[in-house]
């Protein structure tokens, strides 16, 4: 995906994502900010990853997969989620903030998707076969080191389904690019 936010955009962003992270592990409540510029005001898709700045081990990632708030809302209530809400981590604590990195994704609308048509590195993939849903973003097949039908198949175990699920004719497969970025230095 080509790049659609200014680096002041994307600079601000992550400056909102560290404030909101300090401000909530320090009063237990979410801030407002103001929305200097229309792209700020659109409402977008999210995710937020934070990964320790020692090893770049996961420490946290939540996102939404459909454009609830507008981007700087989104992205302030996605990043005290990553840190405070992935049940697979204990909670983020203000001590840890300084060793933390943030990545930010933003998606692009979801679209219909066949399994022939997915390029890895390129599409981000949500699957739903009924109640189960699994979502990967674009770079996780690429790190993860997944041709297309890996891909395909890793995202059926992560909606909690059996292998090769993807190929049922009630399951649902959408795809989305995003444009992310990660600070160089914390932001604090």
């Amino acid at each position: 995906m080509t790049n659609q936010y200014s680096s002041e955009i994307r600079t601000r962003l992550l400056q909102v994502a560290w404030e909101s992270l300090e401000h909530f592990l320090i009063n237990g409540r979410r801030t407002e900010f103001t929305t200097e510029t229309s792209e700020l005001q659109t409402k977008r898709a999210v995710f937020v990853t934070l990964r320790k700045r020692d090893s770049g081990d996961l420490r946290g990632c939540i996102g939404q997969s459909e454009p609830y708030y507008p981007l700087i809302e989104a992205v302030s209530r996605t990043a005290i989620s990553a840190a405070v809400d992935d049940s697979r981590f204990p909670q983020v604590k203000l001590n840890e903030l300084a060793n933390l990195m943030i990545e930010i994704n933003v998606l692009t609308p979801m679209f219909v998707i066949t399994p022939d048509n997915v390029v890895v590195g390129k599409h981000g993939l949500l699957l739903s076969k009924g109640s189960c849903r699994g979502l990967f973003l674009p770079e996780v097949a690429v790190s993860q080191g997944w041709d297309r039908l890996t891909f395909l198949d890793e995202l059926c175990r992560k909606a909690n389904l059996p292998r090769g699920s993807w190929r049922d004719a009630n399951a649902e497969l959408q795809a989305f690019e995003s444009e992310s970025w990660e600070d160089i230095e914390n932001a604090l």
